[in-house]
């Protein structure tokens, strides 16, 4: 592609700072689009995108020295001089929001070539992401997940691997043309706020958004619940028409910002609503109802009701949360024409995803979830609680992570209060904060701190091994905050951990403990007889 192509209609939203220059290079073929300025390759783009800790305008010389033909920039003034006469250099508004459009136009909008389904929402994305993917995996289609997990395909022949949540922008339309080059034919995406905000997704077309649910996160990032709620909605509007295309909103009928995604929708969008029956609401107005509902120790059964027929499912999720993550792909499965006995099929086969209320023990049973928001805790302590015999304990292991909003701290604390027998406050990447402090902050949503149901152990580790002692058979321990991750974010560096390996390491000393000696034999000596 050659670099005026690039811009071809970008009109009053790109200026030219040295046109000169651009007319000499307009024509010359361009090698890529990038924002890490060590990955610019000659005749590459390269966009200074500003940033909480670093500004990629500090970076402009590195990218001319690798041989960038243009810089797009937000701040003009930033440029050293003598570079205005080494590459072309481009002024836009926002370059965050610029990126993933440029970097769609040059791998040849790669987002079109499948089915693009993006998930948003506060909590279960993952979960949902998860349980589509594997719907329509059974329905024969060619499907690979983004997310937090990852991206799994078996259908690669160079199997690649995401970073954890949303792509940067030009590595996301990089990703999507190597899809594109496979026999992927839909992709599943979770996107969150910040993609959105960032215009991580910018240059993706969607042709439909799930919606799980909306309390109020990352207000650190956001400042407000309404810039919170304002970022998610910009999944939905971006579902613009196209021809031959029937693009498709999912939404949950019982969440209270609903009515708010609904409006937000563009007119030509099909909506399909879900929603759970309820003593006050027997039957919600939503295209797909889950109702007579039935919670069992290893498992979930209800009855799906549409609006012309129903079908019972078996889901070995558990909890509330688990049924409204199942009716969301539910919904998604059956606007893509999904038939109803594979989705069944399918839904009974799903088993326990990684680090999402995953069971790593029994007896006592132990529970890894990836629970770090006050309303993602609330859901998880209550599927815990159900779980529970009579004489069980449940057993909390939990903290708050650094450099995130803080408020939060104080709510989780109060929901640990309320719904866990027994607490045990630890570290959960506190990065460059005192975890002391954070845990000081948590402890202020404690209304009585009690020592014989409570233990402040700033080492996760030994909070993880505390709870595990405590624990007798019929108690469920509940280790959340980290769930799928393998690691532990320090000040200065971040270490292996994984709270799953942890569980597994400390049965396995305790075992090799109480095993009985072996019966003495003929020694084997290194001597030489």
């Amino acid at each position: 592609m050659q670099l005026q192509a690039l811009f071809s209609d970008f009109g009053d939203q790109v200026t030219l700072i040295n046109p000169e220059f651009y007319d000499q290079v307009r024509h010359r073929e361009i090698s890529g689009v990038f924002s890490d300025s060590r990955q610019v390759k000659p005749d590459a783009v390269f966009v200074c995108m500003p940033g909480h800790i670093t500004d990629g305008h500090e970076f402009a010389e590195h990218a001319v020295v690798q041989g960038a033909i243009a810089l797009i920039v937000e701040n003009p003034k930033s440029i050293p001089p003598a570079i205005l006469n080494q590459c072309a250099i481009l002024s836009v508004h926002s370059t965050h929001q610029i990126l993933g459009t440029l970097a769609s136009r040059f791998f040849q909008d790669p987002s079109r070539t499948f089915t693009m389904i993006g998930i948003t929402g506060t909590n279960g994305k993952t979960t949902v992401a998860h349980i589509l993917d594997h719907i329509l995996k059974k329905h024969h289609r060619n499907t690979t997940v983004i997310g937090t997990l990852g991206l799994e395909s078996e259908r690669l022949c160079d199997p690649i691997q995401a970073k954890p949540s949303t792509p940067k922008a030009d590595e996301l339309q990089a990703l999507l043309a190597k899809l594109a080059q496979s026999e992927i034919d839909t992709v599943v995406m979770e996107v969150s706020s910040h993609a959105l905000a960032q215009g991580r997704v910018a240059g993706c077309h969607f042709d439909m958004a799930v919606l799980t649910n909306i309390w109020p996160e990352h207000l650190d990032f956001h400042k407000s619940t309404t810039r919170y709620v304002q970022a998610k909605t910009l999944l939905f509007q971006s579902l613009e028409p196209e021809e031959n295309k029937t693009k498709i909103a999912v939404l949950n009928a019982d969440d209270p910002y609903v009515s708010h995604f609904e409006s937000h929708c563009p007119p030509h969008v099909r909506r399909v609503y879900y929603a759970v029956a309820s003593a006050n609401n027997p039957k919600p107005k939503a295209d797909v109802v889950a109702t007579d509902i039935r919670n069992e120790l290893q498992h979930t059964t209800f009855t799906c009701v549409l609006p012309a027929e129903a079908f019972p499912v078996k889901l070995n999720l558990i909890g509330q949360f688990g049924i409204y993550n199942a009716l969301a792909a539910i919904s998604a499965a059956l606007a893509l024409k999904v038939p109803i006995p594979v989705i069944q099929e399918a839904l009974s086969e799903i088993t326990e995803i990684r680090g999402r209320f995953e069971r790593v023990h029994q007896r006592p049973t132990v529970i890894v979830d990836y629970a770090h928001t006050p309303s993602g805790l609330e859901n998880v302590l209550c599927a815990a609680r159900n779980l529970l015999t009579p004489t069980g304990r449940l057993i909390l292991v939990f903290g708050c992570g650094g450099e995130r909003d803080i408020a939060k701290r104080h709510q989780m604390g109060m929901i640990a209060e309320k719904d866990a027998d027994i607490l045990v406050i630890t570290s959960d990447n506190p990065r460059s904060e005192d975890p002391q402090q954070i845990i000081t902050d948590i402890l202020t949503g404690i209304e009585r701190f009690r020592p014989e149901r409570m233990i402040v152990e700033p080492d996760r580790r030994q909070a993880i091994h505390h709870a595990l002692n405590l624990a007798h058979p019929d108690d469920l321990v509940l280790i959340a905050g980290k769930g799928h991750e393998t690691y532990q974010i320090l000040a200065d560096r971040t270490i292996a951990f994984d709270d799953r390996a942890e569980v597994e390491q400390y049965y396995h000393v305790l075992s090799s403990t109480l095993s009985p000696a072996p019966e003495a034999g003929p020694s084997l000596s290194a001597e030489p007889i």
